[in-house]
């Protein structure tokens, strides 16, 4: 079954040996890129072009064309490859159109070897941009999958080529321009065509689907160059003879390679639907199944994966219904613009076909989104058992088995995020360590709809609840003597929440009260600070003062602004702008609109912080497609007494380790 893809949506490959069909209506130049875990491009041998066109696994036109198959062999790519891009450009600076907004969309197509079609795409919503990465196929639990990407560039090839991480692009992206004017070489060698030349149906002008709006270049066709033999140097699998009756006559052409115009059938348009293909097993999730030099760091990788995968499937779910939305609202738009749909029941029949068409659509983008939400579901629960303290919820049973560690993990959970598509569908949310950032519980009610439930008192308290548990946390992963906590509670009314942190005796010193508390601690740190930075910018960072704590910081700051005058309000803001680089970091707990005083003094000091809230809250957003996402914190399980044990342990390490 044929899946036509969204932008940002993915889908399975259900084999490795494949083709990559293009078809454009005009002349593109067509390539590939090879991309490690983290999308990088490490250098101009990964890029299969025009002046290059094969690479292990992969094997491009060398010319430009606006009809091209990409013979694609993921078992031959290099074990470090993660991504495979394929990116298309207009041939700027040898004639013809310079921006994809005047020439037909380009349609993309991942077939089987017998051009059994798996997905295709339409590069939609294109302008400006003479450059596109149309699809990225990429590894995902030791599978292969297919994303639509329609990332345009109005920069050209030399920015599409920059943003993959090459040095020097725009040298690049001159050599591929050069043997694209030059006609270097031969193509890629075409298959063998599927119907008999006699029966072949000739087109002069490209098929554009229906639900392309861009404008069609009037060019004439290119011919197909008759395909040389293929080199030996790169053993890329030949495409065999279809077994299955040869398609209609409106359908065929595409890949002729008499010397004839090529045809531009959309691909995806068939005469009769094909026999469906046995459906493939989604894969089986294995914990740690990402790439990384330890198991915590494979399960960091696979984790921000499962965010990165959710992201992009509700961001595909939540286009294909706006678009089908504004094609029923242009549909029906149009049915009432026309005088003779108001008479008689033509009107209301077409009113009923394009709300159909609606139904069909978004019921196809359910069906996708629940595929995926279901196997990323799947995927959690295999995951979160097998989570180390460092990532785990409080109620994981790995917290019964606790020890100090050793050494520092790479990162730290700070909650759940969840979308509100299946809000039981919960990732985590991991920061790496050291913290970047300093933190901020927010005690105010904000906009959200849980705080403004409960009373002030009530969301004050689970506030500092809210940050002893993050304290906790950080105490419980770093090693004996290398984490340090401190607490500024200038009204004391925090002494409850703060008991287990103060009882266990895990603190740098008790809770510092009232402005000179506040005072004392702010000028030890600042000058910690200062003594750091200096050490550091003379290359000496061991002509420390004998004595200084030289381990990770954490201030803890409850009730802010209380207790603190103008002189302590700028300690402040210099610990979170100078602290983070020298291992000295924020936690505050407090409510914005207690400080309004200050008015906008404070507002860097806020931004800089990352705001986390005690009840769950839609404030967060990700840096890919912008979400909203729901942050939930972390909570002890009802009677739990975890935190007490654990505390024990780490005040345990700490008096061994200060023998």
């Amino acid at each position: 079954m044929t899946v036509e893809l969204v932008r940002g949506q993915n889908h399975p490959l259900p084999d490795t040996r494949l083709e990559i069909r293009v078809s454009a209506g005009h002349p593109v130049v067509a390539g590939a890129t090879l991309g490690d875990e983290g999308g990088r491009v490490p250098g101009v041998e990964w890029i299969a072009h025009p002046g290059s066109p094969s690479l292990p696994g992969v094997e491009v036109s060398q010319q430009a064309a606006a009809d091209h198959r990409l013979a694609i062999d993921l078992e031959a790519v290099p074990a470090a490859v993660h991504r495979l891009s394929l990116l298309l450009a207009l041939p700027v600076g040898v004639g013809g159109p310079t921006r994809f907004g005047t020439v037909a969309a380009p349609f993309v197509a991942v077939t089987g070897l017998d051009g059994t079609e798996i997905a295709s795409y339409t590069i939609t919503g294109l302008d400006r941009e003479s450059a596109v990465v149309a699809l990225e196929l990429y590894r995902r639990q030791g599978a292969w999958k297919v994303r639509a990407m329609g990332q345009g560039y109005e920069g050209g090839l030399a920015a599409m080529l920059g943003d993959q991480g090459l040095e020097r692009p725009a040298d690049l992206a001159a050599t591929i321009l050069e043997a694209v004017a030059r006609g270097m070489a031969r193509s890629v060698s075409a298959p063998p065509p599927r119907v008999p030349e006699t029966e072949r149906v000739r087109h002069s002008a490209p098929a554009v689907a229906p639900e392309t709006t861009a404008a069609v270049d009037s060019s004439p066709t290119l011919p197909v160059t008759p395909p040389p033999p293929p080199l030996p140097s790169t053993p890329l699998p030949s495409t065999p003879a279809p077994s299955s009756p040869a398609p209609s006559a409106g359908s065929t052409g595409a890949g002729s390679t008499g010397g004839g115009p090529i045809s531009y059938a959309h691909p995806g348009r068939r005469a009769a639907a094909p026999e469906p293909e046995p459906r493939q097993a989604p894969p089986v999730p294995v914990a740690g199944d990402a790439g990384g030099w330890s198991m915590d760091e494979r399960l960091y990788n696979q984790v921000w994966g499962m965010f990165e995968d959710l992201a992009r499937t509700t961001a595909a779910y939540r286009s294909a219904c706006d678009f089908a939305e504004s094609r029923l609202d242009k549909e029906l738009d149009g049915v009432l613009s026309d005088p003779r749909s108001r008479i008689g029941g033509a009107g209301d029949a077409a009113r009923e076909a394009a709300r159909a068409r609606h139904d069909e659509l978004t019921g196809r983008a359910q069906e996708v989104l629940d595929r995926d939400l279901a196997q990323l579901a799947a995927e959690s629960e295999v995951v979160e058992p097998a989570l180390p303290p460092a990532y785990a919820r409080w109620d994981n049973p790995v917290w019964h088995a606790y020890r100090v560690p050793m050494e520092a993990p790479m990162a730290l959970r700070l909650g759940d995020l969840h979308l509100p598509e299946r809000t039981d569908l919960r990732i985590p949310m991991l920061v790496r360590l050291p913290l970047e950032r300093g933190l901020w519980v927010d005690s105010g009610r904000g906009r959200s709809e849980a705080a403004g439930l409960l009373d002030e008192a009530e969301l004050r308290r689970l506030a500092l609840d809210t940050a002893v548990a993050h304290a906790a946390r950080l105490l419980a992963v770093y090693p004996p003597g290398e984490f340090t906590v401190h607490v500024v509670d200038a009204a004391g009314s925090g002494a409850t929440a703060l008991a287990p942190l103060v009882e266990a005796g895990v603190l740098g010193g008790p809770p510092a009260v009232g402005a000179a508390g506040v005072t004392a601690v702010l000028a030890r740190l600042t000058e910690r600070v200062d003594l750091v930075q200096m050490a550091l910018r003379a290359g000496a960072p061991d002509a420390l003062p004998p004595g200084m704590d030289t381990a990770e910081q954490l201030l803890i700051v409850h009730d802010f602004p209380h207790g603190f005058d103008d002189r302590a309000v700028n300690q402040l803001r210099y610990l979170a702008d100078e602290g983070p680089a020298v291992g000295v970091h924020l936690l505050m707990v407090a409510d914005r609109e207690d400080a309004s005083a200050y008015g906008p003094v404070l507002d860097p000091l806020w931004r800089s912080l990352l705001r986390i809230t005690p009840v769950p809250d839609d404030h967060l957003a990700d840096p890919w497609v912008g979400h909203a996402w729901t942050y939930e914190p972390p909570l002890f399980p009802s009677g739990s007494r975890i935190l007490p044990q654990v505390l024990a342990q780490v005040a345990e390490a700490r008096r061994q380790w200060g023998r």
